[in-house]
């Protein structure tokens, strides 16, 4: 049986602000330790006025306050945007403040549009020291060498597990070099999963954090009390990739009767490629869908986006996918 996991979009609803997307993500770690989640995590994404997680480490502090064991962390920060300093600074910090409790999960690309990584100053040039970056990082969070002349203070010695993410190959590849704990992206980029675990796995190399594979697998879960409400449930984020595919940047909508009044059968079919591995339905529907994941998979942990606009039905949702695997 797989552990489960979150990953929490931080959504801001219509009608609602972004204080109170980070009050209900607090809410949501203080439940998932209850449910026996392993861990929450929160995305860097900039410049989109839905989603409340852009300053990713206050975010994951706010989470973390608001909880007493679940792990808390970042999935992830996009490093390319960073100093590598500057996020070992930050995660060092949190895992002084929150010991035994925080991850930091990487990723290359820049989490957003090509006007945005201008103003966050970023270039290709930094997606392509992405490797060199990720050591750097990770010396700092080892303990101070003798002649050491740069630290990140508070962040030596603290070992912050590192993960690297991924929706293709090379982070695949880089993950395995590195000897490093791996999540692919398949809540949205699903066509490279099973080619993607297998270059990790073939390829992994044991390293000091890690001796063997470890494979966590992105997917949308979405759970109701029938099958029927759950499809319901599951059209706001319908609507989210339909608006994501359009251009706009809308917040998070309540759900709809009929999908296919809302996208284009374009749309739909390039957001039913994007959500191909979601599993939506009643506890039963859920249980044999993660079943048949992890069975195709081999995935030691899942986690779960589960995009359902109202905060209480979201809670729920979380609650029954973790009542299939008791």
């Amino acid at each position: 049986m797989p552990k489960l996991s979150i990953l929490d979009l931080v959504r801001v609803t219509e009608g609602t602000d972004a204080r109170t997307a980070m009050d209900n993500a607090r809410d949501l770690a203080a439940h998932a330790e209850n449910w026996d989640y392993n861990r929450i995590w929160v995305a860097e994404h900039h410049n989109m006025a839905g989603i409340a997680s852009a300053a990713t480490s206050l975010v994951v502090s706010h989470m973390a306050a608001g909880s007493k064991k679940i792990r808390v962390g970042a999935g992830g920060i996009m490093l390319p945007n960073h100093a590598p300093i500057v996020i070992a600074e930050q995660f060092g910090t949190l895992e002084r403040l929150y010991p035994g409790r925080i991850d930091l999960g990487l990723g290359r690309a820049p989490g957003t549009d090509q006007i945005t990584v201008r103003a966050l100053r970023t270039t290709q040039e930094a997606a392509e020291r992405f490797p060199q970056d990720v050591m750097e990082l990770q010396a700092f969070f080892k303990p101070v060498q003798p002649g050491q002349r740069v630290q990140a203070v508070p962040a030596a010695g603290t070992r912050v597990p590192l993960w690297i993410l991924g929706s293709s190959h090379f982070g695949a590849m880089l993950a395995a070099e590195l000897g490093l704990p791996y999540a692919f992206a398949s809540h949205f980029a699903p066509a490279h999963l099973m080619a993607a675990l297998e270059i990790y796995r073939s390829r992994f190399k044991p390293s000091e954090q890690l001796d063997k594979p470890y494979a966590m697998v992105g997917v949308n879960i979405i759970a109701a009390e029938t099958d029927a409400e759950a499809q319901r449930l599951s059209t706001t984020q319908k609507m989210s990739f339909a608006n994501l595919l359009r251009g706009t940047r809308s917040f998070s909508q309540p759900p709809i009767d009929n999908i296919d009044d809302y996208w284009s059968p374009a749309e739909k079919a390039q957001a039913q490629n994007m959500l191909a591995r979601s599993i939506v339905g009643s506890p039963d529907t859920v249980g044999k869908g993660i079943e048949t994941l992890v069975s195709e998979t081999g995935a030691e942990e899942l986690i779960i986006v589960s995009d359902v606009y109202d905060h209480g039905a979201r809670l729920r949702s979380f609650e029954l996918i973790a009542s299939t695997q008791n």
